[in-house]
């Protein structure tokens, strides 16, 4: 069972592998040549892989390993780099900064729910929209869908263009820290706030600092565990208005088991059970398995698909995204974060 389930996994996983050796190997390149990478190994990967996906689409025998990279492997390295964190960031930021997440969670669903039906789209679709914008993309849209009783179509909408504009979003938000003059810890707050899955805010952090990736998972962490009693305030809402809703509440899907793990293993960090030598071993590896993990997300990026989701969607999901942007600034202009 076990050799079988290998045997099934081992084409993709090889072919994501691949693609990350030859971004960690064009890194090497720019750091020989230019004396630093310009785009690192994790960037690198997601484009390669779009490139990949967009000149050749993986029959079954691919399709089982990369979307095994694309989570298993991603929650792995996810919950590993928690063992690199200190709460110690958190605690300095104070309780304001927990207080005004969750009020950006908030005002974040509140505009893109409106800007959605101002926009024309059903109740369901911009309810969705304003979910997987506000807090954790495809995973809140997952889990907010069989509550409201969206349909199908609507789901498979606002997943394919919130997959697009997620890796967008990782490329582009990097470019925010010259323009507009933010620190290393400002930018990792705006992350944190932003960028719609927990393993893309290390994509779109790594490359700036470390201090930017520490504190922006920490915050992001936060914005996700806000799924949980929007999940629950949803499931009330439609259980009242709705006979075709069906609630589902499992534990699983509010709180991650990788959430779970990067949490115990930041505490163990902040207590000192993990000694530095172990730490060595566990970010490099984390590492790896990150740009692994993006070039698995780059495979599943179909460019194509943009050509099937409407204008009303496309520009609805756009115009969310920078209202979120909007508001998180003005959060850390407001708690004078440095």
């Amino acid at each position: 069972m076990i050799r079988n389930r290998i045997a099934q996994l081992a084409p993709g996983i090889a072919l994501c592998a691949a693609i990350a050796l030859a971004a960690m190997g064009l890194q090497w390149v720019e750091e020989h040549w230019a004396g630093r990478p310009w785009l690192e190994a994790l960037v690198i990967a997601i484009l390669l892989g779009t490139i990949v996906r967009t000149l050749w689409t993986p029959d079954r025998r691919w399709v089982p390993g990369i979307g095994f990279s694309a989570r298993t492997l991603l929650e792995v390295a996810v919950m590993l780099l928690g063992a690199s964190i200190s709460f110690q960031a958190v605690l300095d930021a104070g309780l304001s900064l927990i207080i005004g997440i969750a009020v950006v969670v908030v005002l974040a669903i509140g505009a893109s729910y409106g800007l959605g039906r101002w926009l024309g789209l059903p109740k369901r679709m911009a309810v969705l929209i304003a979910c997987g914008n506000s807090i954790c993309g495809n995973s809140a849209i997952a889990a907010v869908a069989p509550v409201i009783g969206a349909k199908p179509e609507d789901v498979a909408s606002s997943i394919a263009f919130t997959a697009i504009l997620g890796v967008i979003v990782v490329l582009a938000l990097p470019l925010l820290v010259p323009l507009l003059g933010l620190s290393m810890t400002q930018y990792g707050v705006l992350a944190g706030l932003t960028v719609y899955a927990v393993p893309q805010v290390l994509a779109a952090t790594v490359p700036v600092s470390l201090v930017s990736t520490q504190l922006g998972t920490l915050v992001k962490l936060v914005r996700v565990l806000m799924l949980g009693p929007v999940v629950i305030t949803l499931s009330l809402v439609a259980g009242r208005s709705t006979k075709d809703a069906k609630p589902s509440l499992s534990w699983n899907r509010l709180v991650p088991w990788f959430i779970v793990g990067f949490l115990g293993l930041a505490v163990l960090r902040s207590l000192g059970v993990i000694p530095d030598a172990i730490l060595q071993i566990i970010v490099p590896a984390a590492t790896l398995l990150t740009i692994i993990s993006m070039a698995a997300l780059g495979l599943g990026v179909d460019l194509k698909v943009l050509k099937s989701v409407g204008a009303r969607v496309t520009l609805a999901v756009t115009l969310s995204l920078l209202v979120l942007i909007a508001i998180s600034l003005s959060l850390i202009r407001l708690l004078n974060i440095a």
